[in-house]
């Protein structure tokens, strides 16, 4: 079915900001970054091309609500993976997989949330959508640490060089540089290292 005419194309939309999320992220997936407009998106989802300006001044602006929707659903990913009753190496391990997981099922949106230069405006919603991430990390060498599993050093720095790791695996897949598969299948070993070093023993 062909699109209604711009001069007919309803203005209200019952939940067009849900519409315009989902419309974007699903072009942002198929075309890149480069191929959002809200005028087309407007069109895609049948309502007037003055009806996005409700919700998003400007093309970085739904950008910036892409990320922030991005941070969401990769926090809850990561803290409904997370078993705190767990050994150390398989606590991590499931919050490592859930991360590779996430990052595979939704390569472009994680290159928004990390590589996209974002307004100064929603500079500190950013920080703490990566704080939210960051935390399940975070909390679990902290909890490691408390019980003397892994070396006391800055807290910081060990989520930092955890978190690096991790985002290394899923950059490789993003890449093509290893399969999802042998990405996921990698998961265990990895984190063995991290725990581990390489050494032998």
């Amino acid at each position: 079915m062909s699109p209604m005419p711009a001069a007919t194309r309803p203005y209200h939309h019952g939940d067009l900001r849900s519409a315009l999320l989902a419309t974007a992220e699903r072009t942002l997936r198929e075309r890149g970054v480069a191929e959002l407009s809200l005028r087309e998106l407007a069109r895609e989802i049948g309502v007037s091309h003055a009806a996005p300006g409700r919700h998003f001044k400007d093309k970085q602006a739904l950008l910036n609500a892409l990320a922030l929707s991005g941070y969401e659903r990769l926090a809850q990913a990561l803290n409904t993976a997370d078993d705190p009753e767990l050994p150390l190496e398989s606590r991590l391990t499931g919050l490592a997989r859930a991360y590779l997981q996430f990052s595979i099922d939704n390569a472009a949106l994680l290159e928004l949330m990390y590589a996209r230069k974002h307004e100064p405006d929603a500079a500190e919603q950013m920080a703490a959508g990566v704080d939210r991430t960051i935390g399940a990390l975070a909390r679990v060498l902290a909890d490691a640490q408390q019980r003397g599993e892994i070396i006391e050093a800055d807290p910081e720095h060990l989520t930092l060089f955890t978190g690096a790791a991790l985002h290394g695996l899923a950059s490789m897949t993003a890449a093509c540089m290893l399969t999802p598969e042998a990405a996921l299948d990698g998961v265990d070993e990895l984190v063995h290292h991290m725990l581990h070093g390489l050494k032998p023993r």
